[in-house]
């Protein structure tokens, strides 16, 4: 089954109204690519404003956009600083990320909340990007495919295949995050194979179908290789997403025709 890669930027806690205009205009000004989708994931009080200057999308283009949380409760209340799945999609927001590793090692998302904040996005219409992904000293330890296996269990375990829908999984090695430092395609390539297989013991339409990102450090040095691996389906780019060249680029990485 063909799967149409994405290329989604996590802009994370950067920017201005001012940056972020140059930004998105560079970006929409030299879009060739259509054969990918796209995705801007800019912080909670830039999301209007980029939702804005993507009406001047060209016709014919996919560019998406996403947020970096959102609570896991479902409705309105007294939660005072969070911000709920139904109002993210009020505003247009399409793709949102569930368990980012930095949500899970500096604010203490749990497994239990990244289920619960999946299910929230679900029901409010959000497409989820559950993020899974292995620290230095998991990966030392030979402990990768265990503790992804048991990020994916938080939620497959509840959300079978009948509620999965068009959610995404993105891999993001912890260590690579940041640091300069990419898996190698090898390493890519296994674990993106182990997720795949855990989805097909899910179901075998599951496992076809589900785009699995990789996110760590990619950039267009790298994009190309990272992109032929089969069960790769895209990229959660960070900081190459906040220059519009680097961010096209990888995009054309990703393309079939690139």
């Amino acid at each position: 089954m063909a799967r149409r890669k994405l290329i989604a930027g996590n802009w994370k806690m950067v920017g201005t109204t001012a940056e972020n205009q140059a930004r998105v205009e560079a970006i929409l000004a030299a879009l060739t690519i259509n054969q990918v989708e796209w995705a801007l994931l800019p912080a909670f009080v830039h999301l209007t404003q980029v939702a804005a200057l993507l009406k001047q999308l060209p016709q014919g283009f996919a560019v998406r956009l996403g947020a970096q949380h959102v609570s896991e409760q479902p409705g309105p209340g007294a939660f005072t600083g969070e911000v709920s799945a139904l109002m993210l999609k009020d505003i247009g927001v399409h793709y949102v990320l569930i368990g980012h590793s930095e949500r899970r090692s500096l604010y203490g998302v749990t497994d239990a909340v990244t289920l619960a904040q999946f299910q929230a996005a679900k029901a409010a219409g959000l497409t989820p990007i559950l993020c899974v992904g292995e620290t230095r000293a998991e990966r030392e330890a030979g402990r990768t495919e265990a503790v992804i296996a048991r990020q994916l269990s938080a939620v497959l375990d509840t959300v079978k295949a009948e509620g999965w829908g068009d959610a995404l999984i993105a891999y993001e090695p912890v260590w690579a995050i940041g640091t300069g430092l990419a898996a190698s395609v090898e390493q890519a390539s296994q674990v993106h194979q182990f997720i795949r297989s855990r989805l097909r013991s899910v179901g075998d339409i599951m496992g076809d179908s589900v785009r699995i990102l990789y996110g760590g450090s990619v950039k267009p040095a790298n994009a190309k290789e990272l992109f032929s691996v089969a069960d790769i389906d895209g990229g959660l780019i960070g900081g190459a997403a906040l220059n519009a060249a680097d961010f096209l680029a990888i995009g054309a990485a990703a393309s079939p025709s690139g």
